[in-house]
């Protein structure tokens, strides 16, 4: 699995031409010329040269002579020219340093840079994952520990019921968690499905017998199994704003924090039926606070403040009706209720 996830970074979906913009704002300390290093991100470089990074497709300039010119690696130099008075980021590339043999190809992959920090992503990118209420009810679940444990780890062994053989015998454990719903329509949205361990069955029977491995917390009857499937996530990709306009709010939080900063994750309320894409950048908006209004003679009377501009959430992964974004600048503190928009 990991050693899929870290092939699935490396491959860029986009192509994208190079867009000619009048409103590029550029960093006012930006270089005119940097060479990549060993623990850079895009996101980073992307801050470099320009004020909102997010505008780096516009500025990107792809060299079609260039193996895999939408990848960047270390010791590239990107240079910033300009061309019919518009700003441009050329990449030159040691022609040698990737004429690799196909057996090496994979090496050469893992050392391109990351959009954002891996370490932040990675337990998101495979694990926890959101689904239906159908997709928890239908799931195989464990019925019994050996030797009559309350709970099980790693090495020990559990009893699935209705395990189906066409699923293949790697499972992940899950355990149902948060409930996602729409806080203006009330839709049920989906089910956060928390990762508890991987198991591998053997045979696969009405009751089957799985053992447990990389266990990530304790795994207890009435846990629901679910198929490893190879789903591949991009994690190497350009960050850019929605073409569309767009409105959503932040519903949840992970790790049990009520206020959130950078690089921590939220969930979203909107999903690919509006539009989402992995790489989207939103402005975080803190709703404003409602007061009473001590002026007004009558007590009952309040106001809304104005919503308050908290910083830019990238979308990295997305479901249906949710998305998962990482908050990559937070200029006051972030919750859930806030309000997300497209970034300009």
């Amino acid at each position: 699995m990991m050693r899929r996830f870290f092939l699935s970074c490396c491959f860029v979906l986009l192509s994208l031409p190079l867009l000619a913009r009048a409103d590029i704002a550029l960093n006012p300390d930006n270089p005119q010329r940097y060479v990549v290093v060993k623990g850079d991100t895009l996101w980073d470089i992307s801050g470099m040269f320009l004020k909102f990074p997010w505008h780096w497709p516009d500025i990107w300039h792809v060299n079609p002579q260039i193996e895999n010119p939408h990848l960047i690696y270390p010791g590239d130099v990107l240079t910033l020219v300009y061309r019919d008075g518009k700003p441009v980021l050329e990449l030159t590339r040691d022609p040698v340093t990737y004429k690799l043999s196909p057996e090496m190809r994979e090496t050469a992959l893992q050392q391109a840079i990351p959009t954002i920090p891996l370490d932040a992503l990675r337990p998101f990118l495979s694990r926890p994952s959101v689904i239906s209420a159908d997709v928890l009810e239908r799931a195989p679940y464990v019925v019994a520990s050996s030797e009559e444990r309350l709970i099980s780890g790693a090495g020990d062994k559990v009893y699935v019921k209705n395990a189906n053989s066409d699923d293949g015998k790697h499972y992940s454990v899950f355990r149902g968690g948060s409930v996602y719903t729409d806080p203006v329509t009330e839709e049920l949205l989906g089910y956060e499905a928390i990762y508890i361990a991987d198991a591998w069955l053997s045979p696969i029977a009405e009751i089957s017998t799985a053992e447990l491995r990389e266990t990530n917390r304790e795994v207890l009857i009435g846990d629901r199994l679910l198929p490893v499937v190879d789903d591949q996530y991009v994690a190497n990709f350009f960050p850019h704003a929605p073409e569309a306009s767009f409105e959503g709010q932040v519903i949840s939080v992970f790790d049990g924090v009520s206020q959130v900063g950078q690089y921590q994750v939220v969930v979203l309320n909107r999903g690919e039926r509006e539009g989402l894409e992995v790489g989207h950048a939103l402005s975080v908006y803190q709703a404003g606070d409602v007061i009473r209004d001590t002026v007004s003679e009558d007590p009952k009377d309040t106001v809304t403040l104005p919503d308050e501009y908290a910083g830019v959430a990238l979308v990295f992964k997305v479901f249906e009706k949710v998305s998962y974004a990482i908050v990559m600048k937070a200029n006051r503190a972030i919750h859930v209720g806030d309000r997300v928009s497209a970034a300009n």
